[in-house]
């Protein structure tokens, strides 16, 4: 037997199928066209800590930390680390389905707003959605990986107002205020979601107020009984998302604005927003970050005329409607967690980005159709086709817009040029240029890239802590320690920096102060492979072999493909003078890994292999391996390696294994 319920989802299903199919597949294909470039982009800024670098991806017990553990993930939006994990089993580390994946959400998105604003009965509801899908100040939010966040809590949103629209309907059809509590749980189910994707979307039940007093409602005791849980839902995931960025952002002079500060600064990133919808020319990664000066005059226009805009349409409101009032007061109340009032991250480098808009944008491209719309109206049809050429044409150019602006995410290095070309004080894109030419040996530009960063911002200790870096890839360690010593200056607490200084003066023959870094690294995270493979290094130069065996286990044990600790652990295990510390079964499995993680092929993965047959009693393999270690090592030009392993297959080639002294372990393992 058929239930009322069951009919009421027939019918909103029959409605959805008459209407959707044509418009909103022009909407989906229109989307895919524009974002074609970004589709085959790679993984750019953050992505590694959203995925790449992300162990949380990669198993059962990381989706469970997801869930359970906020400090497991760069923030605590599950539903987004819970989409990369669903991904990453699908497709691993492949960009192309994770930008085909935000690219489908953004459709979806521009789709549901069409429902949306049909639902309103807003004029030109789809030339708004579409408008809403090719607007390139979109493009951050689609092609850069990491603002899935965006995409994903957008499809949620969306849904549900959807769904509240059929819990209250809003429309002149439905103004008895009558309420369907059968879709009630639906409504917090979508809105709890959206909230777990980003918590920008607190500003729901606000928006559902707006909308109730735009249609006429009065908004009655039974919708406030109905809005006060998704306020509370929303205010408790907020105060959550807002404690975790304060402990993320730290303290500094990037987070002393005062209170009139802010409100200068909350103005002018409003018209910032306005303007880049009116003419999104040029769009850059990274703005300029402004200087808010409370005694410049000028700058108290902005806070000034974002107030007088919605007092005029107020007080405007029976003349021309609601509905500009409420498409501003959408625009700029959406908003409000971005403008500077509450502190974030991006902050450090600049005070507005373009996926901060990526919902609030639906208000002004509203307010600027339906004012078409109007002028088509009242012209009575006749300048029907002259509106029409005029829109398509404006989709056009958006859409062109749209796929030029996609090529800028195509790689790192292209991201980070282009926005210096735009942005030439842009201290970070400086420094994050500098570590996309360290990863391509390109040390020298690097380093100029490092030092034009503190050039701009002298305090950056991350850029001194990467030209440290780089200059002991040069050689140039007593600079290097020093870079490494203003870090720590300015960061105590840095383990890196502690582990990385501990290297270079380890580097020196300063053995004792190289361990006490290594110690110091191991104190702050203790979890530190590095810190552990390092630290078994200067044990090991010591002659304290079986600190170093410890240490060694304890790297392997945090990171079992550590290639380097694989390594001196299969070598002493197979060489060292030491009875007690050899083992040719363990060390035949940890070198045969050592070969798996580094190449079968790298000479020093087959000299130690060799060995560890030899000590395992399988001389005819360790002859075999060694043999081709000869060979590898001749190939490669290093004829005293090669020697030294020629003297080795001798003893193999006797029935011996090869065994050293301590010295010569130390030596080796380095």
């Amino acid at each position: 037997m058929r239930t009322d319920f069951d009919l009421s989802i027939n019918s909103m299903i029959k409605e959805f199928r008459k209407t959707v199919w044509l418009g909103g597949a022009l909407i989906v294909l229109l989307t895919l066209v524009a974002y074609l470039p970004a589709m085959h982009g790679g993984f750019i800024w953050n992505d590694d800590s959203y995925v790449t670098e992300n162990h949380t991806l990669r198993s059962l017990t990381g989706l469970g930390k997801i869930w359970t553990r906020p400090e497991a993930t760069e923030q605590y939006y599950p539903l987004v680390f819970t989409s990369f994990w669903a991904e990453y089993h699908l497709c691993k580390l492949q960009p192309f389905g994770y930008h085909f994946v935000n690219i489908l959400l953004h459709a979806l998105n521009a789709v549901l707003l069409w429902r949306v604003l049909r639902r309103l009965e807003v004029r030109g509801a789809w030339w708004i959605a579409a408008i809403f899908a090719l607007h390139p100040v979109q493009v951050e939010s689609v092609a850069w990986i990491t603002e899935r966040k965006n995409v994903l809590s957008g499809v949620f949103y969306l849904l549900a107002l959807l769904a509240w629209f059929h819990f209250r309907p809003l429309t002149a059809s439905h103004t008895d205020g009558s309420q369907d509590w059968r879709f009630y749980p639906l409504v917090i189910l979508l809105f709890f979601c959206a909230l777990l994707s980003k918590t920008v979307t607190l500003s729901l039940p606000a928006v559902i107020v707006l909308l109730i007093w735009w249609k006429g409602n009065q908004v009655e005791r039974r919708d406030v009984l109905a809005l006060v849980p998704l306020f509370v839902l929303g205010t408790a995931l907020g105060y959550m998302t807002m404690w975790m960025e304060k402990h993320h952002v730290g303290a500094g002079e990037d987070w002393t604005l005062s209170m009139v500060q802010r409100c200068l600064l909350a103005g002018r990133a409003l018209w910032f927003y306005v303007g880049k919808l009116c003419w999104p020319h040029p769009l850059t990664f990274i703005y300029p970050r402004w200087v808010i000066n409370a005694r410049a005059w000028w700058q108290y226009l902005f806070p000034m005329a974002a107030l007088v805009v919605p007092i005029t349409l107020w007080l405007l409101r029976r003349r021309i409607g609601r509905g500009p009032l409420v498409a501003t007061l959408y625009f700029e109340g959406t908003l409000v967690p971005a403008l500077g009032f509450f502190d974030l991250y991006p902050f450090r480098y600049s005070f507005v980005a373009d996926h901060f808009q990526y919902l609030a944008c639906i208000g002004p491209i509203a307010l600027v159709v339906n004012a078409g719309a109007m002028i088509y109206r009242r012209s009575a049809g006749q300048w029907s086709q002259l509106v029409t050429l005029a829109a398509a044409a404006a989709l056009l150019m958006l859409g062109v817009s749209t796929r030029r602006q996609g090529l800028i995410y195509n790689d790192p290095e292209t991201l980070w040029r282009d926005t210096l070309a735009k942005n030439p004080d842009a201290w970070m894109a400086h420094n994050n240029l500098g570590l996309v030419l360290t990863d391509q040996g390109r040390v020298e530009e690097a380093i100029a890239e490092y030092r034009a960063s503190l050039r701009i911002k002298p305090d950056h200790w991350g850029a001194h802590y990467n030209l440290a870096n780089a200059l002991v890839t040069q050689g140039k360690l007593a600079d290097a320690i020093t870079e490494y010593q203003v870090v720590l200056r300015a960061e105590p607490n840095f383990a890196p920096a502690h582990n990385n200084l501990g290297g270079a003066l380890a580097k020196q023959g300063k053995v004792a102060k190289a361990t006490a870094e290594f110690v110091a690294a191991l104190r702050i995270n203790p979890d530190s492979a590095e810190a552990h493979n390092n630290l078994g290094n200067v044990l090991l130069e010591l002659g304290k072999v079986a600190e170093a065996v410890a240490q060694y286990r304890e790297a392997l044990r945090l990171r079992p493909d550590f290639s380097y600790a694989l390594s001196k652990m299969a070598w002493i295990l197979a060489t060292d003078e030491n009875a007690n510390f050899r083992n040719g079964a363990e060390a035949v499995q940890l070198a045969e890994r050592f070969c798996v993680v580094t190449g079968s092929h790298r000479t020093k993965a087959l000299d130690v292999l060799a060995a560890a047959y030899a000590e395992a009693g399988r001389f005819s393999d360790a002859i075999r391996i060694a043999q081709k270690a000869v060979e590898s090592a001749s190939a490669a030009g290093q004829q005293e390696m090669a020697k030294q392993i020629q003297e080795r297959l001798k003893l193999y080639q006797a029935g011996r294994p090869f065994h050293e002294d301590a010295a010569q372990t130390a030596l080796s393992a380095n």
